[in-house]
């Protein structure tokens, strides 16, 4: 064997064996309980569930622990170690089952979530094998909750996997939302079900994510988290966006898992002519018609609904690509208002250390074409998907700092004179919220792009 072949090999067994040691810090070693017993019929409540934990054994050989530390070295060395232990700590809630629910619910496994709640009331169907993560035919006839939870054993036997079979509905939420989760995914498809959930996780604090509809789509480009106030590209979203603030005062701060693609295809109508649709409910209010789906757009809902949730427990949330769009002479009219501004009231005859690139992303990527003190009850939405900057320029946050891309906030032109006019200290004061709300952006700025 060549010396440097066998330096290789000790330097990868090294490398390994640090990784297994690390990961193994992120999990707690608990005795397996025994699996109780399940109901299954839909929507009978707290009655209808199996809670089950099999977390790894202590009394099981070292050889089980070394196939979950290799299992999982790959998440460690992307998140490190603080954060994989976060996610081994996490307790996450995924409602609704089928074909975005199952896929999230797999990748939060295979990505060493510490506790998953499985909650739905159906059964896995024939027709929904074409995008369901793990069913096969075997498991037709079975509840979704208890299908994924026979797979997900075999997957990752060390999170604890609680599967309920039930209906989310305002009497059972307690039971259905307890134990404190980290976490909520709302992958359900009927709209009052989904406003009720989310109004409850508002109320509650929970933090949660909303899916729309993955149905009649194809572009898995298209996909983009936003928040619902910017959830008109979407008829169940916008939907769910209009009742929360008629019914109940809720315009923003529920982000929602979108695809701005327009469906290709339609409600498929009831199987008889002049049938009453209402014959073919299986549970009351609940969509009748079905739509055509391709089973990888609602797999490909599933794994970005994982990733978001993911990111986040791990305390490294990305945003997501903005879902509008503007001329794109608006950025050059941005750097030139700068510039102009640099000169005249910071006497800054160089010009400012920022391009046309990095105005493209303070613009659009971090503030979002809106002013930093923008609020979604402010104004009227823009119209469609498209906004203007016409009203605003960018400024320096912190007067006795250069322009730089993490000292540059947007705002309206008074608003400009006004924020030059005082001091971040005044500021501080003042507006404890506004001030650490662009604090906590621009931080993140200097993190990710200076």
């Amino acid at each position: 064997m060549q010396p440097h072949r066998l330096q290789d090999l000790v330097l990868g067994a090294a490398v390994g064996a640090a990784a297994a040691v690390l990961v193994l810090s992120c999990f707690k070693l608990k005795p397996q309980a025994a699996p109780q017993p399940s109901g299954t019929s839909p929507g009978s409540g707290p009655t209808a569930q199996s809670p089950s934990s099999s977390l790894i054994s202590t009394s099981r050989c070292s050889l089980t622990d070394e196939i979950l530390l290799e299992q999982l070295t790959r998440n460690l060395q992307f998140f490190g170690e603080g954060a994989q232990q976060q996610l081994a700590q996490a307790f996450v809630i995924v409602i609704g089952l089928g074909g975005v629910g199952s896929h999230a619910a797999a990748m939060l496994l295979r990505s060493g979530i510490g506790k998953l709640r499985l909650i739905d009331f159906d059964q896995v169907s024939l027709s929904s094998l074409n995008r369901h993560a793990v069913a096969t035919r075997e498991d037709v006839g079975t509840p979704k909750a208890l299908c994924l939870e026979k797979h997900f054993k075999r997957i990752l036997p060390e999170t604890e996997v609680d599967s309920r079979v039930a209906m989310y509905t305002s009497e059972n939420e307690d039971q259905l939302l307890g134990g404190q989760p980290s976490f909520v995914l709302d992958a359900i498809d009927n709209i009052d079900t989904k406003v009720a959930l989310l109004l409850t996780c508002k109320q509650r604090g929970i933090p949660v994510l909303s899916v729309a509809g993955a149905g009649a789509k194809a572009d898995p480009t298209r996909i983009r988290v936003v928040d619902i106030h910017e959830s008109s590209s979407d008829p169940l979203a916008r939907a769910v966006r209009h009742r929360l603030k008629r019914k109940h005062g809720i315009a923003d701060g529920i982000p929602i898992l979108l695809s701005t693609e327009k469906p290709l295809a339609k409600l498929m109508d009831v199987p008889v002519e002049d049938a009453n649709p209402a014959d073919y409910q299986i549970v009351p209010n609940f969509r009748v018609r079905t739509i055509p789906v391709l089973g990888v757009a609602p797999a490909a809902f599933g794994v970005a609904a994982a990733s978001w949730i993911l990111c986040q427990l791990a305390g490294q949330p990305f945003q997501s690509e903005p879902i509008f769009s503007v001329q794109p002479g608006q950025y050059e009219t941005q750097l030139n208002r700068l510039t102009e501004r640099e000169h005249l009231v910071f006497n800054n005859s160089g010009g400012p250390p920022v391009d046309l690139d990095d105005i493209i992303i303070m613009v659009r990527e971090v503030w979002r074409h809106r002013s930093a003190r923008h609020s979604p009850t402010d104004s009227k939405p823009d119209k469609g998907l498209y906004r203007s900057t016409h009203h605003l320029t960018l400024t320096r946050w912190d007067s006795s700092q250069e322009a730089s891309m993490d000292n540059l906030i947007l705002l309206t032109f008074q608003e400009a004179e006004a924020h030059e006019a005082s001091t971040l200290t005044n500021i501080q004061e003042a507006e404890p919220a506004f001030f650490n709300h662009v604090t906590r952006v621009l931080q993140a700025v200097n993190l990710h792009y200076t």
